[in-house]
């Protein structure tokens, strides 16, 4: 079974233009990203999805001087993106992790993997009950499933938001959440604006040159010793999926 792990970036977004290979350390975001991904025993590969954009050039290049399987695809229909690079990648299951991760956790990867595959649902995520801080999303389904979805989803925001469409149709989908005990979810650890890069910038500053393997534990820890920082992004309002 090909456990595939696609990963969608675009320099394009509108709150942070270039997110996904501003630097930290003198690394780009994206490098984090895909060196903690690395870690996870339950990949079989990654694959960074982006667009056809030109700006998106940027992003294949990387990849290709990094040795990073790319795909490009349709910039504002996602679904078909993923579709299409699964299909390139001849994944049977796809872990979806989106480019403003650069924290994600291969531990929690693989617990949302290993959910999956010890289970029979349809799709499985550590996002519909939020327990985990954003910017760990990890959300698993088959390649079949996924098919589905592009057949049967049609509105532009279903195309554009990879899962929506399963998770608004628990009638057509079995849907698994995978929760942990503590609750760190007003945590926010995704890169979508300039105040969440300072705050990200900080852990990784702190973190990663004395332990580049850390995990979700190290960063809380961190902001115990810190709890102003969790004030640098507290504001910012994730954007509405409609």
């Amino acid at each position: 079974m090909d456990i595939v792990c696609i990963v969608q970036a675009r320099m394009g977004a509108s709150r942070l233009p270039g997110k996904p290979l501003k630097t930290v350390l003198d690394r780009p975001l994206l490098s984090y990203l895909v060196e903690r991904l690395r870690q996870a025993s339950s990949l079989n590969e990654i694959v960074i999805a982006t667009s056809t954009d030109p700006r998106d050039d940027a992003i294949a290049k990387w990849c290709a001087e990094e040795k990073v399987a790319c795909f490009r695809g349709s910039e504002q229909n996602v679904l078909d993106r993923y579709v299409m690079a699964g299909r390139a990648h001849h994944a049977d299951v796809v872990v979806r992790v989106t480019g403003d991760c650069p924290l994600i956790d291969p531990v929690i990867v693989d617990t949302v993997v290993n959910f999956y595959l010890q289970n029979q649902f349809d799709y499985v995520s550590n996002t519909i009950v939020r327990s985990y801080p954003r910017g760990l999303d990890v959300e698993v389904c088959s390649m079949q499933v996924l098919e589905k979805v592009m057949q049967l989803a049609t509105k532009p925001e279903e195309r554009e938001h990879v899962t929506l469409f399963i998770y608004e149709h628990p009638d057509l989908f079995s849907i698994g959440s995978v929760k942990q005990s503590s609750k760190e979810s007003n945590d926010r650890w995704t890169v979508d604006t300039s105040e969440d890069f300072e705050l990200v910038s900080k852990l990784l500053i702190a973190l990663y040159p004395k332990n580049p393997h850390f995990r979700m534990e190290d960063v809380l820890t961190l902001l115990e010793k810190h709890p102003q920082w969790r004030l640098i992004n507290a504001h910012i309002q994730q954007k509405a999926v409609h």
